[in-house]
């Protein structure tokens, strides 16, 4: 069997764990949406347990960190791409949610968050008074 070496084979190995690809990007991948007066949002995070899950709030900067344990060093692995270790990722939350009733629930190696839409963010009705309608008409 002939191999040949590619240092730049290596060096885009390198990069694609660091950086992902458009197919397999190595942070948490994400899917957000509204749904109604909630904002939600969910993360991919397959072969972390829960309690390795960490959310943190301040100034509307939601961080979500988690460990993916590392693999026993005495096995010989034939293959190993997934990532390892910890990994991290910010959502920059507008000035329209609710921070204080995030909520958060994990199943499946899905980390789902649901954020409900602020109070003073959400459509309402004014009142329209008129000084017309107090004018008397002359004929």
């Amino acid at each position: 069997m002939l191999m040949r070496t590619d240092p730049f084979r290596d060096f885009d190995r390198l990069a694609q764990q660091v950086f992902g690809t458009v197919a397999r990007p190595a942070v948490m991948p994400l899917d957000a949406w509204r749904d109604g007066d909630k904002f939600v949002a969910e993360f991919d995070l397959p072969g972390v347990k829960a309690d390795s899950i960490d959310l943190d709030v301040e100034q509307n900067v939601l961080t979500v960190h988690a460990e993916r344990p590392a693999l026993d060093p005495n096995r010989e692995m034939v293959s190993a791409e997934r990532p390892r270790g910890m990994f991290s990722r910010q959502l920059f939350l507008g000035e329209t949610l609710d921070t204080d009733g995030i909520e958060a629930s994990y199943e499946a190696g899905v980390l789902r968050l649901t954020i409900p839409i602020a109070e003073k963010a959400k459509p309402r009705k004014i009142e329209i008074t008129s000084s017309d309608e107090k004018k008397a008409l002359n004929a």
